[in-house]
């Protein structure tokens, strides 16, 4: 009975009203100073940084009082220049706040070099082929020699230069095949 008694009573109904008080007068204020410290509402357009360089982007982040971040090159792109900006995250037009990271995704000054793998002579074109272009070379001319195997590809070239397995040549290279004509 003293514990109804008890709730019921004037002080502890008072108590009760002045901690609900407290706690939406916390709460509001909690609120209020978030909104204040976080620059709610106060944001700036990420601009369009493709095929600039680092030296021109750094200029306009500066200006917009914003930060990069380079993230690892990706594959060369002859449509960009060297060096240059391919992607970035957030994508242009975006609203961020100031002081945000943009991340860069930059161009590399060519294409990476491609080892030539093992075990290609001695096997058929239409084994060669698909296996060079997978990659990323370019077939050129095929080149007729005679010997007992014909369509057997004896052996590769790059701008006449015979080249062997392990040697490295730049993606998108073009490679002559010397295929046996079948005629020894």
């Amino acid at each position: 009975m003293k514990f109804f008694k008890f709730i019921f009573s004037k002080a502890f109904l008072l108590q009760l009203i002045i901690a609900a008080v407290v706690t939406v007068v916390l709460v509001f204020g909690a609120l209020k100073y978030l909104d204040i410290k976080t620059d709610h509402n106060e944001t700036v357009e990420v601009p369009d940084l493709s095929k600039f360089e680092l030296d021109i982007v750094d200029k306009k982040l500066e200006e917009m009082n914003l930060r990069r971040e380079v993230l690892d090159s990706a594959n060369y792109n002859p449509n960009y220049p060297p060096y240059s900006v391919l992607d970035q995250v957030p994508k242009p037009g975006k609203q961020v706040k100031e002081n945000r990271k943009i991340y860069l995704t930059l161009n590399p000054s060519g294409y990476i070099d491609v080892e030539i793998p093992k075990d290609l002579t001695r096997k058929t074109r239409r084994q060669v082929e698909p296996t060079l272009i997978a990659l990323g070379f370019q077939i050129g001319d095929i080149i007729m020699k005679p010997d007992i195997a014909k369509g057997a590809v004896l052996g590769l070239r790059h701008k006449g230069e015979t080249i062997e397995a392990g040697d490295k040549l730049p993606k998108t290279s073009t490679i002559d095949l010397v295929v046996g004509d079948g005629s020894l």
